[in-house]
């Protein structure tokens, strides 16, 4: 059998918060097939972006191991693990981070630039029309509508070839008609065999995945396949509940 493009074992994070340490992961295990398109959702707390970190080797997690494609992220040093992150991670963020003074074009092609390689045009091209977005390569971001900017954001996550794309609240600054244009973008790329893990809010957003996974207090706590919205929206009802009580609970001792 093939290896997961995604493997976390025994996953955990800790760090100092303003009331003392917090462990925002107490021992994840989860595995990503390739190809799969997995959305993360989770009440506020959960957990979700510090596991989207700590899976694409932003953040060193406090123990247990996160393997890409075979490799282990917690052997690599700094320098091994940035050029892992340029060479074989796309990261899509909610506030897009472009530079307002490059064009679409630029924008696509800096990560390239960054690990020293030279752009090809042709292949930036292809991007922007994969993108729908042919005639707006030389259009800055101040010139694009957010959900243009977001599929340019999506482009330069894929100019690498990387193994997985990670989206953290792709579509959060956007409106519903550009979110479903973006989504459906994510849904076209994972058709095509593209890995795919994204944190997000939004139910509707996570119904574009092919499977669910809900965070709950640092831990994996369920997870559905071929999801509906509504399915997604009562189960996260329920884990809020839950989340309230709790902090309830804990407020009144």
């Amino acid at each position: 059998m093939t290896a997961p493009a995604i493997r976390i074992r025994r996953l955990r994070c800790r760090f100092d918060g303003e009331g003392g340490p917090v462990d925002a992961l107490r021992g994840v295990d989860l595995d990503v097939p390739r190809g799969a398109f997995a959305a993360i959702m989770g009440p506020s707390g959960s957990g979700k972006t510090t596991l989207l970190h700590c899976a694409a080797g932003l953040r060193t997690p406090t123990e247990g191991t996160v393997e890409l494609d075979g490799t282990d992220l917690s052997a690599l040093d700094e320098p091994r693990l940035a050029e892992l992150r340029r060479q074989r991670i796309g990261f899509v963020f909610q506030q897009f981070n472009l530079l307002p003074a490059l064009t679409a074009e630029e924008n696509i092609e800096l990560p390239l630039r960054l690990d020293g390689r030279g752009p090809d045009s042709q292949r930036t091209a292809a991007l922007l029309a994969q993108v729908g977005l042919a005639q707006r390569g030389g259009h800055r971001p101040g010139q694009l509508s957010g959900g243009q900017q977001q599929r340019v954001a999506v482009a330069r996550a894929l100019v690498t070839d990387p193994e997985v794309v990670f989206a953290d609240e792709p579509t959060g600054a956007l409106d519903i008609r550009s979110a479903r244009e973006v989504l459906g973008l994510l849904r076209h790329l994972a058709d095509r065999g593209q890995t795919i893990v994204m944190v997000t809010h939004d139910p509707v957003a996570a119904s574009y995945a092919d499977a669910v996974l809900f965070l709950a207090d640092g831990l994996v706590v369920d997870q559905l396949a071929s999801p509906a919205a509504a399915a997604v929206a009562n189960r996260m009802a329920v884990l809020v509940e839950s989340a309230e009580r709790a902090a309830n609970a804990v407020g009144a001792r």
